[in-house]
């Protein structure tokens, strides 16, 4: 895989150095300084895969990643030194199109870079979404509802690259009373899930919480995938989490979450497959449609990366192909709501 970092501090840069050499797999083709110096770099040789120092001179993570979309784009991994301080900073970038985030910080007393497990795995995973196409996914349950009682009207959705905007823009446009549950899967590491369900609840007129183990979906309420593992719905209408499929480069997975609903869920409801790079819920969307849910996707032209909904429009799982502006007007007509 051909990498290169942009990162302002010298020595988190080499200790970065050494965590990419030592994994093997990677050549890195350039190091950067500065904001403008990383878009100049890119522009010039575009990598693969780019380790973007959040806290860049000159141009924040944001339009640094803007720019890199626009003109030269390749996968970014954010890097952070605090989750909870730079959180909307974060979800801003992902917006504009970088991949995933994750948390790294030299420890004063040691000098050891911490988070280095963590960015270990991000390379893995990234590598498999660069190299590896993925088909299709094996679903965690064959059960069918056991739960009588009939549910709330459901909206699901499923996001990656530049999801974090999308959302927003949606949630916005939706009512505060809109007479169904939400539920969101947005592929986000689960140490920025809790900033992502603040920062959405700041954007939306709907409460947003993040789905917690147990509980099912509730109306008027947008519940936000929280954990590494897989969230589902299970026979008895509940949601869970699961650690399997294991070798599945998504994580939280559209396609587990969606192909759950398709086998449990008694309604025939709405989804939305959104931005985002990949394959991943693409045969989610098509079982939903299938199993005679109004499924959306996201079209070329408003998404940052036009992977997962294409990719779903490829398989036929697509009823609707919509701009973002148009996703939530369609979801209030679904609900009955203008």
């Amino acid at each position: 895989m051909r990498l290169a970092i942009a990162h302002h501090d010298a020595r988190t840069l080499d200790a970065l150095k050494r965590i990419v050499a030592a994994v093997g797999g990677s050549d890195i083709i350039w190091i950067a300084a500065d904001g403008p110096e990383a878009v100049r770099k890119c522009q010039k040789e575009k990598p693969e895969l780019l380790l973007l120092d959040l806290a860049l001179p000159h141009l924040d993570g944001s339009r640094i990643t803007n720019g890199i979309m626009k003109s030269c784009p390749c996968a970014i991994l954010l890097l952070t030194d605090s989750v909870e301080a730079n959180a909307a900073k974060v979800f801003e970038a992902m917006g504009q199109g970088a991949l995933d985030a994750v948390r790294v910080f030299l420890e004063k007393s040691t000098g050891k870079l911490n988070g280095e497990a963590d960015i270990i795995k991000k390379l893995a995973t990234i590598g498999k979404l660069i190299g590896k196409v993925e088909t299709g996914v094996k679903a965690p349950f064959k059960r069918k509802t056991t739960n009588p009682e009939l549910p709330p009207p459901l909206v699901a959705i499923g996001a990656s690259t530049g999801g974090p905007k999308a959302l927003s823009i949606i949630l916005a446009a939706l009512p505060k009373v809109l007479g169904a549950a939400v539920v969101i899967v947005q592929h986000v590491d689960e140490q920025f899930s809790r900033g992502l369900a603040e920062w959405l609840n700041g954007q939306s007129g709907l409460k947003v919480v993040l789905a917690g183990e147990g509980e099912s979906p509730k109306i008027d309420t947008v519940l936000v995938a929280s954990t590494n593992d897989h969230l589902i719905l299970d026979a008895d209408l509940v949601l869970r989490y699961t650690k399997e499929p294991r070798d599945y480069p998504y994580r939280p997975s559209v396609d587990v979450f969606f192909e759950s609903l398709a086998r449990h869920w008694p309604r025939q409801d709405m989804a939305a497959l959104l931005t985002g790079m990949g394959r991943d819920g693409a045969s989610g969307l098509t079982a939903l449609r299938k199993a005679g849910w109004h499924t959306i996707a996201q079209d070329e032209k408003t998404s940052v990366v036009y992977g997962m909904p294409a990719a779903a429009v490829e398989m036929g799982g697509a009823m609707d192909i919509l701009p973002l502006e148009r996703i939530a007007p369609a979801i209030m007509k679904h609900m009955g709501r203008k």
